[in-house]
């Protein structure tokens, strides 16, 4: 599973949070290239709306970039509507599924078609706010890799619930409140959470959020994971080998078209199926190369 190692940054240095932040620079454009990847499945309510923001902020934000999208095999208008929108956006670059293949598989191929010096990725239904996203993107010069964290409580609007949640947050369970648009899918998030960081030992604020990736380091990787653990299986590898991570808050945005698949019953059990199957493979049965462990930058603004 060993995959090579880039020249690591941050390495025995003193960083101040604000610095990158404060830097005359952010106010300019990126001035290195970047990668959008999205996959969609069945997004015809939303596929268009996404586009036209995604090339909004990239105009205003990099000087190269394009924008990468996997069809997953969709049965409604989904890869015709963005057929069109290209027609007018060439930065944008389409490829189709032969079926629906599901996130695993369609993250995986978005990463391979990525042709920029970075790359990282937004959910069709814009659920992460990347409204700073020239300032992560200048973390980059910096630090391996950029990974967002959601930060902002969710508000529990079921009265039943409330009680719930107040008794997790008072025991220091802030994650279950931070993780979703509420706090059923919360659970479901906050449970893969602990999960993965229990078996991983990995110390990571978030594992499912928007990461930036140098492209060909992320390319290297070898992806073993078919589901949604496929996001977590990078960043365990990264930091496996010694990569720097610096974490930015970046919230969760609850959808408001279309219908949410990543807490349906099959996606969970997929993914708890990976996460099980790849811990007896490089921890139980040893099929990790040694670890050299990296370092995580946290955010002050936590």
């Amino acid at each position: 599973m060993c995959s090579p190692s880039l020249a690591k940054r941050g390495e025995g240095r003193f960083f101040n949070n604000d610095a990158v932040l404060m830097h005359p620079l952010v106010k300019m454009k990126f001035d290195r290239s970047v990668s959008l990847l999205c996959w969609a499945y069945n997004e015809e309510a939303s596929i268009e709306g996404y586009l036209h923001r995604a090339v909004e902020l990239m105009d205003s934000t990099v000087e190269d970039y394009e924008i990468v999208l996997i069809d997953d095999g969709s049965t409604d208008r989904t890869y015709e509507i963005a057929r069109a929108f290209q027609e007018k956006n060439p930065s944008l670059k389409i490829f189709q599924n032969e079926r629906n293949l599901n996130v695993g598989i369609s993250s995986r191929r978005a990463i391979q078609r990525a042709s920029k010096e970075y790359l990282f990725w937004q959910t069709i239904d814009w659920s992460y706010d990347i409204s700073n996203l020239r300032e992560y993107l200048e973390y980059l010069k910096t630090f391996d890799i950029v990974q967002g964290f959601r930060s902002k409580p969710v508000d529990v609007k079921i009265k039943l619930l409330k009680p719930m949640a107040a008794f997790l947050k008072l025991f220091g369970m802030k994650h279950l409140t931070r993780r979703s648009d509420n706090v059923q899918k919360a659970i479901v998030s906050v449970i893969n959470y602990f999960v993965i960081r229990l078996l991983f030992r990995v110390p990571l604020s978030d594992f499912q959020n928007v990461t930036f990736y140098p492209t060909k380091w992320i390319q290297s990787v070898n992806y073993e994971a078919k589901s949604s653990f496929a996001n977590p299986e990078g960043l365990i590898k990264s930091y496996w080998n010694g990569m720097t991570i610096k974490e930015v808050p970046i919230n969760f945005i609850p959808r408001v078209k279309g219908e949410a698949k990543g807490t349906r019953l099959k996606a969970i059990a997929n993914s708890v199926k990976d996460i099980l199957r790849l811990w007896i493979k490089w921890v139980v049965l040893g099929g990790r190369c040694s670890i050299k462990k990296g370092k995580i930058y946290r955010s002050d603004d936590r």
